[in-house]
């Protein structure tokens, strides 16, 4: 795209995603993550209720009169994420592809932190780490993550999950939310996630299309796999080819939430076309409930 495009692309998303944020899941993100722990913040005097775990003896003997600890959370926070730039991205068949969908997700993941005062960063990645946007605040950091996330041109095709995992769990040294927004078209990555898992907050955001669940019965038609550009001709018609290809989704997907189930990792699955906002309030309350 032309400069004035882009800045055009960028002012459309930023207007809906920051939208989406203000209104619908501001207070849903802000209570679905924790802060780094909680510090002092003043004492004051018993009241009923109180617990009593939290009275401040040598204050309360000074004054002979019981005084408690008053504590904060201590809200800030940093969120990364770990954006699947590969050539898989660029398919679609419902209103938006699947690339589309991901600067979409990461511009209002971004809002979402910034309106909270937490940092945003971004890593981009293929078979290889493309980029990495270092952690900040303000509205023109998160600009410009929107507009890095549209123009990018990725150097490798394919996807590598374990190789941004390790580098993000080895580059951001304090505990940080992690979003993963990809397909997870990737070879193993088991152990790469638990241990990103371990050091920081993982959250999985798998991003697919519905064709890449079934096949409809078109006849004989012509396949490119966009990472390898492999061809492949495959006889739609056939029953047997539509059952086998769906059935190998289906183990993908049952595959991908144990995994995510074991390694202790949040997971969602958001559709192209889909109201990813109702998917992401639906995770942010049930890690709410969990707290």
């Amino acid at each position: 795209m032309e400069t004035i495009d882009i800045l055009k692309k960028v002012r459309q998303i930023e207007l809906k995603t920051r939208g989406l944020t203000n209104q619908v899941f501001s207070g849903e993100y802000h209570s679905a993550f924790k802060g780094r722990g909680m510090t002092f913040s003043e004492v004051r005097e018993y009241q009923p209720g109180d617990e009593v775990r939290t009275i401040d003896w040598n204050v309360t003997a000074r004054f002979n009169h019981p005084y408690v600890k008053v504590f904060q959370e201590e809200r800030e926070l940093t969120v990364m994420l770990l954006v699947d730039v590969s050539y898989s991205g660029a398919f679609g068949t419902h209103a938006q592809l699947k690339q589309d969908l991901i600067t979409e997700l990461s511009a209002t993941l971004s809002f979402s932190a910034m309106l909270n005062n937490d940092k945003a960063g971004v890593i981009f990645f293929s078979d290889i780490v493309e980029k990495f946007i270092p952690p900040k605040k303000g509205k023109s950091h998160i600009l410009r993550i929107i507009r890095e996330s549209l123009q990018f041109k990725s150097t490798g095709k394919g996807t590598n999950l374990s190789a941004a995992l390790e580098y993000c769990t080895n580059a951001i040294k304090n505990r940080c939310i992690v979003f993963v927004i990809s397909d997870f078209m990737s070879a193993s990555f088991d152990d790469a996630l638990k241990i990103a898992n371990r050091r920081h907050d993982v959250v999985a955001l798998h991003i697919y299309d519905r064709r890449e669940l079934e096949l409809p019965d078109i006849g004989l038609v012509q396949l490119i796999d966009s990472e390898t550009n492999e061809l492949l001709w495959v006889d739609t018609s056939d029953s047997a080819v539509r059952d086998r290809y769906a059935r190998t989704a289906r183990m993908h997907r049952l595959w991908m939430d144990d995994l995510f189930k074991k390694s202790g990792v949040d997971s969602a699955h958001i559709a192209t076309g889909d109201n990813y906002i109702k998917t992401l309030s639906a995770l942010f309350r049930k890690r709410e409930k969990r707290r």
